[in-house]
């Protein structure tokens, strides 16, 4: 029981009808082909419904008492878990819903919960009042339903054309229905439910709101009943009603009343077409192939009971309450007779009846009821088959019934004639007249009158006949006899014929009146129109063009003798005596009519009659314009001229002939003192008669001749030319005026603003502002000059670009019309109104839209006029309500859009174009939200606009009214997003956050974005966007509006992905889209879309993966790793989805799993990553339009003007405008003079015709490679997301490399297919780039996880195959060379590209142990690690490309881009370091590029001094030359390179180089420091110039020292020419790590250029060097182990400089000169000897030469750095070990060397952790052995340099006398040259030497000395060596003694 009392939250009543309406929709009017079976289901669900149609379940006890304890004790709710407790205050209310509607209690409790739930698709309403529009929107739906199912079945009258399941399904099921007696149900339920009834009910308990939920109800019950009538309709039109069910509907139709109006209402009009179906054979006619079926299943011949019923009943029932409906069934049934009794199965005893039956009819005036009654009925002209019905009884009676018709005729002729009697004898006419004729003739003439399907029935009246030589339209052909026409047609052209022969006057009004209904239509008319001429020369037929004519031309000049001479006093106040009679205007305004009907459809017509020499229509007509005759005669005059006015041939001419005539008058003649014309009827005769036919009819005709031709030179000779009278009369007699006029007719005022309005519309809408118009130009004019008219546009924009009456006026008009929509209430006049409100909002938006050129013109003119932009002249305040509302009531519009969507979508375009100023912006949101009721309506039109369903994108061109609002529909949602879009850009408060629901009183980001209804939240434009794209996404198919409005829906993702973007919307945004609605993975499911417009399809995936790459970011951000991980899986994973989706259908790709699948055999069940997917979904390749191919035009021409009318269109995409180059063109074939180019006009147009096709599609083009730059944009942005901004830890890492490894192949494939577009390239190659970065990083990431100490890599590439990575460097080279020639910059990215690619190959870098290493025969015979060999299959694979590759690169390197250059050359250096063979190295210096680069460096020098400036310019000299020099370097590390290179004059280049003198003052440009640190000071950039040649110049005489040494030479000579820059550095006071660098390199040249056979004293640098050895040189940035390694290096390449020239002077210690005195105290510290290490100049002969105190202090300090340096690496290579068990602290504290900013150590992973602080580790380990190197080499130096001259000292050398020791010039004993400036040395100098030598060179030392060879030296070639020094030294200084 409590299942069955629980309550359906979706409300029985309504939710599940609705999705019952939806299905039957989808399977019967959109024809989807999966609907069928849902169709199926949901019938058979709802069948019940059926059977008790708008019968709702029974109250019960039961259900109320639930329902009352629902507050206390909670009730169930399907689908969810336990009992909700309801307010009392919501069971009162569905207790009274109950009541009200007589239905179950928890039926009630279930509308208003669902009422709750819908309350914000309804603003302003409450639950109850929602809860009354569901409840008969639920009846609604099922009476569509039941209509849409009977429509769908088979039958004589229509076919929807379904599938034959379908209407096989439809058929069985509405029959059943039928059975079940539904005709008797429906004719219950229409009269039961009546709208007044119902309406009672509601007012009685307070269930009617605003006016406009009583519209919505009042429209919703009467749809509801038209629906169910509709359904007996359709039935009848298909198949024939049971008996009872026919006389049922009979029966029905005896009681039925009329409108108010006197005509029925639509529902019942609807259930008599369905009684005249039910008697209709016409169908028997037609001779279908299923006609025997169709007879076999009439009743009208089947069955007699069925006959004599229905018989009996019509002839014999009562009397209905309407006479004329019984006369019109009468009449059906004996037509119906009369047809059946031609067939020989017929009824005979009934069929002889249908005489009487007939004249039954005629008795009780038929044709007069149908004119009345059923054409004046509102829904006549809606539905195609009533107008079949009806021209299918009117032309059977007229075919049938010849004899009946004929005794209507006689009848006529007769009372004619009586009339006629009674006229002559002066009594009233008989009153028992009948008028049956005339009747009929009033009703073919209106029922025809009207077509609005087009479907021109009134052709059956005319049968083609041979005299009228219309062979063109059913003419003979080739002389073959003219095909008879059907014998109906015949017989209705003999009665149109007959009608006119012999006519009485009584019948001459009626006739016309019938021929002008039969003349509607392009046929039709030109048939009249040749009926009518050939009457001309028949007598007996008053109706001809002669005739009339010829009376017009009488009645002119009888008439214009009247007219009053000019001076007379008053033209029209005292008529005269002669005049024309109301009998004779009624007669002359149906003959004006029928005219008229003629040549507005025949344009032959028109010219035929404005040709004839006799008749001079135009001429005629303007006479009688001047003559004093009824206005209402003068408005169909002017009708009928603007009728002639279509033609632009007759316009021309009549134009002049109206401006001639003065109708208006233009020219005033002098001394007259009135004014005439139709100004004077209209402010003396139309205003006193409050009648005004002649107004509107002035304002018809110049609208017409407006549209036609407006002539420049109008009225010339008489006056100034222009159209300005006829403007200044529309404007200020009759627009201004109008609103204070009085009007007989209420409905004539809006009828007068409409026709005037329309005439400013068509003027401004073809007015193009141009510069003439603001010059004030002079006309002559009897010898006088007076100013020229602008033109009437021109006029229109000033007073609308001012404060002026016209713009108060049109405004004023505009908050009418608000007003009266806002009543819902029907008012005379009502679509007029509309219509001149939509003028006025065209007005508007055309000003705004030409205003800025306008504007612009106007200001570069200098003229004097002062105008406002009309955005701020909306801004100002109305007079009626005292507020700044202009903006707001055009806003309003939009509330109305389901009623009058054009003048919507003209408020939407408005409100576009005044969106676009930020300072009004502002000002709008406050007028939008200062009153909350008018902020809430102005919110729920917008929201309506967006939500309404029954818009459209994709229309055919021949498109009917409803297509065309469909189409209007779309194209306001397209305004108000854009709106949006461009509000968006705007600074906050501005309308687009508004109306998207966000905050625009307080900080935007703190909005807090909630479903509609929730927390007060009221439905916004956002919710609508959402649902919009939302619709379908939970189903297979993918979202609905994708496929249906694909524009539409990529607006709505760029609105999302622009408040995803906005850094104020972003947060509130995403939040919303992630918790609520779960947007981007319900729609990147769907990805990629499928949709006939590749475009479209594009363009939503571009959006929608844009956000999708934000949502990664920010989830990434925050570490939101559920979200992050969806996304991820969902866009990467190869592996099927398992889990179902919420409506219980199976998975996206589901389906595409196999057995082997489900077997769980992994490969089988593979699927394309969805990235791939969309990948594949972009189209590569593009179709380009052929050339023009021109006869005429000059095609460099024709190009041109294409290039001039470009412009950018609203996506940015230059386009060409089609609509200006079509106006450029024609223009041009107009301005061609001569016979020979009229003749060949038709070529011209035809090629015109060809370039605009082409054009168009040159923009289809560029749209096409917009869309897919665009896409493939937005593919490499989410693709550069998901790889660098997500968690690495998402991905494993094998399956990244996967991934890149496919993206790759990929993405590489579709490049190189023959057909892609260069226009892609670069996006591609940048993702390229990309994809290869993460690649090298996922590989070498791979490998220092992977790869421990005792590793040796031989894993290798375990990811990715080398196979794979072969084939990405195939494609990566494929695509380098394919790019030919150009694409320099797109080169840029492959190369970067291929760095990293290359990159893998390096081996990681690997510690420094100290251990024995492997012998030469043991590293010669080990495998090839795979780093190797995949270097030599890479280096294969490059140089398989020969020489094409080889040019491409070398060219790049060489010219072109910046940062292409320096990619290229960063390539040559890369493939030369792995080249063996030297093959790039010999390419690149046979082919001359070598020599080239190195010439380029002395081209450089002036832009590197530009570098020197406080300020430089750019960096980018910097960075090539940079780039140069390691391209150069690296090709100096081989003997042939460095050889080359001086061969080039390498260094003779870089000697003249002047940069290298420009060493800054480091003091003087301190303050010139760039604060953020980017830019580097002077010195540093001096710096980044000296270091690279320094370091070339080492690497050059490292790789030219063995054989040959050309290149000592060369670099001496650099060294000498910059001999001062190279002093001042050595002499740098300030050692900081650049000035170690300079020091490190300089001394390693200069110790390498210390040639044999140079002699020492000319080195240009000699002495400075060992003043850095001193302890007052040791710089503090030795602590770190950069500075330590290169002070260490400058040590090095001191000492041995020395042991070189120690070395070079003599082999032998006696003969060996001497570079350290013989003193052998230690230097003191800073403070102590800096005097005496800091000497003057060499050149000073007076200079103190070094002791060897310095050699034994540098010998202690290494000895002493050794030690520490090897601890230090103990303990790392202990850390390395261990590095597992480090502490966090620990690992943290490595890690900060290598990770910048602060934090970033917390935010990497722990995994990242340790490979940081292993590849810290390593770092620490090599420099730390580096460092024992140095020190190593240095002690063994010292000891050295230190046992030679203590050799000498102690052994050879002679002292002298003490007081000589040192002085200059004396002799030496041992000869000149032993020494460096040492003369003279005295024994107690070297007892001295001898004593301080062995207290310094002590025990400790030496054990300390042994103690570094025996760590170091086992592993090194020197072993033994220190061993060896320590005891000759030891030696010397008898320290053994």
């Amino acid at each position: 029981m409590a299942a069955q009392m629980a309550v359906n939250s979706g409300a029985s009543l309504w939710g599940p009808l609705k999705e019952l309406w939806e299905t039957v929709e989808g399977a019967v009017m959109r024809r989807q082909s999966e609907s069928v079976h849902l169709l199926d289901l949901q019938l058979k669900k709802h069948k019940p419904h059926f059977l008790s149609l708008y019968k709702n379940p029974p109250k019960s006890a039961e259900q109320r008492d639930k329902v009352r304890k629902a507050s206390t004790e909670g009730i169930a709710i399907q689908g969810q878990q336990g009992s909700r407790l309801v307010p009392e205050q919501l069971l009162s209310e569905a207790l009274i819903l109950s009541d009200m509607f007589d239905m179950g209690e928890l039926a009630a409790l279930e509308l208003l919960l669902a009422g709750e739930h819908q309350q914000p698709h309804f603003p302003g309403l409450t639950r109850g009042l929602v809860a009354v529009l569901l409840y008969w929107d639920g009846k609604l739906c099922v009476a569509n339903s039941l209509r849409s199912l009977i429509q769908s079945r088979p039958g004589k009258t229509f076919t929807l054309e379904l599938s034959g399941e379908l209407v096989a399904l439809t058929t069985r099921f509405t029959d059943e229905l039928m059975g079940q007696g539904l005709t008797k149900r429906i004719l219950s339920l229409v009269s039961e439910v009546n709208v007044t009834r119902e309406f009672e009910r509601l007012q009685k308990q307070r269930g009617l709101g605003n006016e406009k939920h009583r519209k919505q109800v009042l429209d919703l019950i009467k749809e509801s009943r038209q629906a169910l009538a509709d359904s007996l309709f359709s039935w009848t039109c298909q198949s024939p009603l049971t008996k009872d069910d026919t006389l049922a509907l009979i029966g029905h139709l005896e009681t039925v009343t009329f409108e108010a109006d006197g005509s029925l209402d639509s529902v019942n009009l609807s259930l008599v077409m369905a009684l005249l179906y039910c008697l209709d054979v016409s169908f028997l006619e037609q001779g279908t192939e299923d006609r025997e079926d169709l007879l076999q299943a009439l009743p009208l011949l089947t069955e007699r009971d069925y006959v004599l019923a229905v018989h009996n009943r019509l002839l014999e029932g009562p009397t209905w309450k309407i006479p004329g409906l019984q006369a019109v069934c009468r009449l059906a049934w004996a037509l119906a007779l009369r047809a059946l009794s031609q067939l020989p199965q017929a009824l005979v005893e009934f069929t002889e009846s249908d005489e009487a039956l007939a004249d039954l009819a005629l008795l009780g005036d038929v044709f007069l009821f149908m004119k009345d009654g059923m054409l004046g009925c509102e829904g006549f002209s809606q539905e195609e088959f009533y107008i079949r019905r009806l021209h299918t009884l009117i032309t059977d009676f007229l075919a049938l019934m010849p004899i009946k018709v004929k005794q209507l005729r006689n009848r006529a002729d007769e009372d004619a004639r009586l009339v006629y009697m009674s006229l002559q004898m002066g009594s009233e006419p008989p009153s028992s007249l009948r008028k049956d004729l005339d009747h009929l003739m009033f009703l073919i003439g209106e029922f025809y009158s009207k077509d609005p399907f087009g479907l021109e029935l009134g052709l059956e009246f005319w049968a083609p006949t041979e005299s009228l030589h219309h062979t063109n339209l059913q003419g003979s052909y080739l002389g073959m006899a003219l095909q008879r026409p059907p014998h109906k047609q015949v017989v209705l052209s003999k009665f149109v014929r007959q009608m006119g022969d012999l006519l009485p006057s009584t019948l001459v009004i009626p006739y016309l009146r019938m021929l002008k209904g039969l003349a509607n239509g392009p046929q039709c008319s030109h048939y009249c129109f040749s009926l009518l001429k050939t009457n001309g020369g028949m007598t007996g037929r008053p109706v001809s063009w002669e005739l009339l004519f010829h009376s017009l031309m009488l009645y002119y000049e009888n008439l214009r003798r009247d007219l009053p001479s000019p001076e007379a006093a008053n033209l029209y106040r005292h008529p005269p005596t002669r005049g024309i009679t109301q009998r004779e205007v009624d007669g002359l305004t149906s003959y004006l009519e029928l005219l008229t009907t003629i040549i507005t459809w025949s344009e032959n017509a028109r010219l035929a009659l404005c040709e004839h020499p006799q008749w001079t229509p135009v001429v005629v007509v303007l006479g009688l314009l001047q003559c004093s005759v009824p206005p209402v005669l003068k408005g169909e005059l002017l009708r009928c001229l603007a009728a002639f006015g279509k033609s632009p041939e007759i316009a021309a001419s009549l134009w002049q002939s109206l401006e001639y005539s003065q109708i208006l008058q233009t020219v005033r003649i002098p001394g007259q003192r009135q004014a005439v014309g139709i100004e004077v009827e209209l402010n003396e005769i139309e205003s006193s008669c409050e009648e005004y036919p002649l107004t509107r009819a002035f304002c018809q005709l110049i609208s017409t001749l407006v549209e036609s031709s407006l002539p420049v030179n109008l009225g010339a000779g008489l006056r100034a030319p222009g159209f300005d009278p006829y403007l200044t009369f529309l404007r200020d007699a009759v627009f201004l005026p109008f609103p204070t006029r009085a009007y007989c007719h209420a409905a004539e005022k809006w009828e007068v603003a409409d026709g005037v309005l329309e005439v400013f519309h068509k003027l401004l809408r073809d007015y193009e502002p141009q510069p003439a118009d603001f010059l004030q130009e002079m006309v002559e004019l009897h010898g006088e000059q007076v100013p020229a008219h602008k033109p009437p546009g021109h006029s229109i924009m000033f007073h609308l670009l001012n404060d002026s009456p016209t713009l108060a006026l049109c405004l004023s008009l505009l908050e009418e019309g608000v007003r009266q929509l806002d009543t819902y209430a029907p008012f005379p006049g009502k679509k007029h109104l509309e219509s001149a409100v939509l003028h006025c909002l065209c007005l508007l938006e055309l000003a705004l839209q030409k205003e800025v050129v306008f504007m612009d013109l106007l200001r570069e003119s200098q003229a004097s006029l002062l105008v406002s932009p009309l955005e701020q002249l909306l801004q100002g305040v109305s007079p009626q309500t005292r507020r700044a509302d202009h903006i707001v009531n055009i806003a309003s519009y939009l509330y109305h859009s389901s009623s009058n969507p054009e003048a919507a979508f003209q408020s939407a375009k408005i409100l576009r174009h005044v969106a676009r100023y930020p300072n009004i912006q502002i000002r709008l949101v406050g007028d939008f939200t200062h009153d909350p009721a008018v902020s809430d309506k102005l919110m729920a039109g917008f929201v309506e606009c967006l939500d309404i369903d029954e818009a459209e994108e994709s229309v055919e061109k021949e498109e009917d009214s409803q297509n065309k609002v469909a189409r209007i529909r779309h194209e306001i949602k397209i305004h108000i997003l854009n709106l949006l879009m461009t509000s968006l850009e705007l600074k906050p408060p501005n309308l687009a956050l508004y109306l998207l629901g966000y905050e625009v009183k307080k900080a935007v980001s703190s909005t807090n974005l909630q479903d509609p209804g929730v927390l007060g939240c009221p439905r916004s434009c956002l919710h609508a966007i959402l649902s919009l794209l939302q619709r379908g996404s939970e189903k297979r198919s993918g979202p609905v509006l994708s496929q249906q409005a694909p524009h539409l829906a990529e607006l709505c993702y760029q609105v999302i992905y622009q408040l995803c973007a906005c850094s104020d919307t972003s947060g509130p945004t995403m939040r919303y889209l992630r918790t609520s609605q779960d947007f981007l993975f319900s729609h990147l499911q769907h990805m990629p879309f499928s949709l006939p417009s590749e475009i479209a399809a594009l363009s939503q995936m571009s959006w929608l993966m844009k956000t999708a790459a934000i949502e990664l970011r920010m989830t990434s951000l925050n570490r939101q790793r559920s979200h992050t991980q969806r996304l991820v899986s969902l866009l990467l994973d190869d592996q099927p989805p398992t889990q179902h989706t919420v409506d219980g259908e199976l998975g996206m790709e589901e389906e595409t799993r196999s057995v082997c699948g489900f077997l769980h055999f992994d490969t089988a069940s593979k699927v394309r990553r969805k990235l791939l997917c969309v990948l594949d979904a972009i189209e590569f390749s593009q179709d380009i339009p052929d050339l023009l191919q021109l006869d005429f035009f000059e095609r460099a021409q024709i190009e041109l003007v294409i290039t001039n009318c470009e412009h950018v269109n609203e996506q940015g995409h230059t386009v060409c405008n089609v609509k200006l180059l079509h106006r450029v063109l024609v223009a041009e074939v107009n301005a061609l003079q001569g016979m020979a180019a009229i003749g060949q006009r038709p070529l011209l147009m035809e090629e015109v015709n060809s370039i605009l096709q082409q054009v168009v599609e040159r923009n289809h083009v560029r749209r096409s490679l917009n869309a897919k730059r665009h896409a493939l944009q937005s593919w490499r942005g989410l693709v550069e997301t998901l790889l660098t901004a997500c968690p690495a830890d998402l991905i494993p890492p094998d399956d990244r490399q996967l991934i890149i490894r496919d993206l790759l192949l990929d993405l590489h494939d579709k490049v190189l297919s023959e057909d892609a577009a260069g226009e892609l390239m670069p996006i591609v190659a940048g993702a390229v780039f990309t994809l290869a970065a993460q690649l090298s990083q996922s590989i070498l990431s791979e490998q220092q996880q992977g790869v421990g100490l005792d590793g040796d890599g031989s894993s290798g590439f375990a990811s990715i195959a080398n196979s794979a990575l072969h084939l990405i460097l195939r494609k990566m080279l494929d695509f380098i060379l394919c790019t030919g020639g150009g694409f320099q910059r797109l080169r840029a990215h492959l190369y970067g590209a291929l760095l990293y690619y290359l990159q893998m190959a390096q081996k990681p870098e690997e510690p420094d142990t100290l251990q024995t290493g492997k012998s030469m025969w043991e590293r010669l015979t080990a495998p090839e690690d795979s780093f190797s060999k995949l270097q030599r299959e890479n280096l294969s694979i490059i140089e398989s490309y020969g020489t094409a590759l080889m040019e491409v690169v070398c060219r790049d390197a060489c010219d072109g881009h910046e940062i292409g250059r320096m990619l290229a050359l960063a390539v040559l250096d890369r493939i030369l370091s792995i080249d063996r063979q030297s093959q790039w190295l010999l390419y690149l210096c046979n082919s001359g590029y070598l020599r080239v680069l190195v010439e380029s460096l002395r081209q450089d020098d002036g832009a590197l001094q530009g570098l020197l400036t406080p300020q430089p310019p750019l960096l980018k000299p910097l960075y090539i030359y940079e780039s140069k020099m390691a391209l150069l370097t690296r090709v100096a590390k081989t003997s042939e390179g460095a050889v080359e290179l001086l061969r080039c004059g390498l260094v003779a280049q870089l000697m003249e180089c002047q940069v290298y003198d420009m060493l800054p003052d480091s003091d003087a440009h301190r303050v010139m420091r760039d604060p953020s640190g980017f830019i580097p000071s002077p010195l540093d950039r001096y710096r980044q110039i000296l270091l690279p040649a320094l370091r070339l110049f080492q690497i050059i005489l490292t790789s030219t020292t063995m054989n040959h040494q050309q290149g000592a030479p060369q670099v001496l000579q650099w060294l000498i020419v910059h001999a001062d820059t190279i002093q001042s550095l050595l002499r740098c006071q300030e050692l900081s790590m650049g000035a170690l660098q300079e020091l490190s390199l300089l001394t390693g040249i200069i110790s390498k250029t210390a040639l044999p056979g140079t002699c020492c004293s000319q080195h240009p640098t000699d002495p400075p060097l060992c003043l850095h050895l001193g302890p007052d040189r040791r710089p503090e940035t030795v602590a770190s182990s950069h500075g330590a390694a290169l002070y260490s290096q400058v040590c090095a390449n001191i000492m041995e400089y020395c042991q070189t020239l120690l070395l070079q002077s003599s082999a032998q210690a006696q003969f060996t000169i001497c570079l350290f005195s013989p003193s052998g105290s230690e230097p003191a510290g800073r403070d102590g000897a800096r005097a005496d290490l800091s000497s003057a100049l060499p050149a000073a002969a007076s200079s103190r030469v070094p002791s060897l105190g310095l050699v034994l202090y540098l010998l202690k300090s290494s000895a002493a750095d050794f030690s520490r340096f090897h601890q230090s690496h103990r303990q790392s290579l202990s850390k390395l070990q261990g590095l597992a068990q480090l502490p966090p602290e620990e690992l943290k504290e490595l890690c900060q060397g290598l990770v910048s900013g602060p934090g970033g150590v917390d935010k990497i992973s722990s995994v990242q952790r340790s490979l940081l602080a292993k590849r810290r580790l390593v770092q620490l380990i090599n420099n730390r052995a580096k460092l024992l190197a140095l020190c190593s080499y240095v002690i063994e130096t010292c000891l050295f340099v230190l046992w030679r001259h203590l050799e000498y000292y102690l052994m050879y050398c002679t002292p002298s006398d003490p007081k000589n020791a040192l002085l200059p010039g004396a002799n030496s004993l041992q000869g000149s040259g032993r020494g460096l400036g040492l003369s003279r040395v005295s024994q107690q100098d070297l007892d001295q030497l001898q004593a301080d030598m062995a207290a310094g060179f002590g025990e400790a030392l030496q054990r300390k000395l042994l103690e570094v060879e025996g760590l170091y030296g086992e592993v090194r070639s020197r072993y033994t060596f220190i061993q060896a020094l320590v005891r000759r030294i030891r030696g010397l200084l008898r320290l053994d003694v």
